[in-house]
C-alpha cells in the first residue's frame, strides 16, 4: 500500500481568471487530503471515500471524480484491468466547494500511484498529471489549484500562452484566514462561459475590470511580502466589490463578508470562481479569526480558521 498527500488551498485574489492573463494569488491551507492505494484482486478500480460527511457533495461530483480518476490513470499510463487497484480518500475534512478539494485528491492520488507502482516521477510531473485530472472538473482548468496543492506556500501564478509560470511569495509573519461556507456548491466549468458573455456583452468594460483586478494582484502582492495585512486586507474588499459587480458573487457571500468586517477582519472577499462556495476575509490575529468565526457560525454557516505560517 502506498499514500500521497494534497494541500487545499484558497484563492487570495485573481479567482478564476488566470485564462484571461491575470495572475492569482493562491495559499496552500493546512488542511490536506491524504489518499492510499493499493493492489488488489478483482478487475478495475474500487473507491472508498471516508469523507462521510459530505454525501450530497459527493452526489453532485461522482461524475466527474470517475472521469478524473480514468483519466489520471491512463495519462499516468497504469493498466488497472492487470493491475486491480482501491483507492481510499481521506485526510482532513473540510466541507463545501471552492476549497480546492477536487485538486488536493488529484495530486494525492497522483503521489500514491507513483509510489505504488515505482514511476518515479517528479514533483513537476505529479503535478502536471494532477492538472490532467482537473478537466473533467473545470473543463479546461488553469493549473492553479493544483499548483497550490502540490508546491504549498503562497504562490503567484500566471499562464503566458501555453506556459504556466509559478513563484513562491515570501512573508515573515503568520497569515490569519477565516472561510465562510454560503453552503452552495457551484459548477465552476459553468462559470467560463459566463465571463465570456460578459467579455461579448462590453468589452471595454470587462478590459477594464480585468485591468484592475490585474493591479490589485501586485498590490496584494506587495502587501503580503511587505507583511502588511491591512494593505492586504484593503485589496481584498475592493476586489470583492469588483466581482460583485460583474456578477461573480452570491447573497450569502456578501453577507458573510459584511459580518467578517463587522468583527474586525482587513479585508473579505469571495474565494474560487464565485457565484457560491466559500469567501476570506483575513483578520489581525487569532482572537478577532475565532470571533469572527463564531458570529459566522451563530448565523448558522460554517467557517474554518486557517493560519497560513510565515517563512
Amino acid at each position: 500500500m502506498a499514500q500521497g498527500s494534497g494541500f487545499r488551498k484558497t484563492i487570495l485574489i485573481g479567482d478564476h481568471f488566470v485564462l484571461y492573463d491575470v495572475p492569482a494569488l493562491v495559499a496552500a491551507l493546512p488542511f490536506e487530503t491524504v489518499t492510499r492505494v493499493e493492489q488488489v484482486d478483482g478487475k478495475g478500480w474500487v473507491l472508498e471515500d471516508l469523507f462521510t460527511g459530505r454525501p450530497g457533495y459527493l452526489d453532485k461530483k461522482s461524475a466527474k471524480r470517475e472521469a478524473s480518476i480514468n483519466r489520471i490513470l491512463e495519462v499516468m499510463g497504469i493498466d488497472v484491468k492487470k493491475h486491480p487497484i482501491k483507492i481510499i480518500y481521506g485526510g482532513d475534512y473540510v466541507p463545501g466547494s471552492g476549497l480546492g478539494a477536487s485538486a488536493a485528491s488529484c495530486v494525492s492520488l497522483v503521489r500514491a500511484l507513483n509510489e505504488e507502482f515505482g514511476l518515479g516521477l517528479s514533483i513537476d510531473e505529479i503535478n502536471r498529471i494532477s492538472w490532467e485530472g482537473e478537466f473533467p472538473y473545470h473543463g479546461k482548468p488553469s493549473g492553479v489549484d493544483n499548483t497550490a496543492s502540490t508546491y504549498g506556500g503562497i504562490i503567484l501564478y500566471r499562464v503566458k500562452g501555453a506556459q504556466k509560470q509559478y513563484e513562491k511569495i515570501i512573508t515573515g509573519k503568520s497569515i490569519h484566514l477565516v472561510l465562510g461556507n454560503s453552503g452552495i456548491t457551484t459548477d465552476t466549468s459553468q462559470l467560463r462561459p459566463y465571463t465570456n458573455h460578459l467579455m461579448r456583452e462590453d468589452p471595454g468594460r470587462f478590459k477594464s475590470w480585468l485591468n484592475r483586478i490585474r493591479e490589485q494582484v501586485f498590490e496584494m502582492k506587495q502587501g503580503l511580502e511587505a507583511d502588511d495585512p491591512e494593505k492586504v486586507g484593503a485589496v481584498m474588499t475592493e476586489n470583492h466589490n469588483l466581482l460583485t459587480d460583474m456578477g461573480l458573487s452570491h447573497e450569502i457571500l456578501d453577507i458573510l463578508c459584511h459580518t467578517a468586517i463587522e468583527k474586525g477582519a482587513m479585508g473579505a472577499k469571495v474565494t474560487g470562481g464565485g457565484r457560491g462556495g466559500y469567501m476570506v476575509a483575513i483578520s489581525p490575529d487569532t482572537v478577532c479569526q475565532e470571533a469572527i468565526a463564531a458570529a459566522m457560525e451563530k448565523a448558522g454557516y460554517i467557517a474554518v480558521c486557517a493560519t497560513i505560517r510565515g517563512l
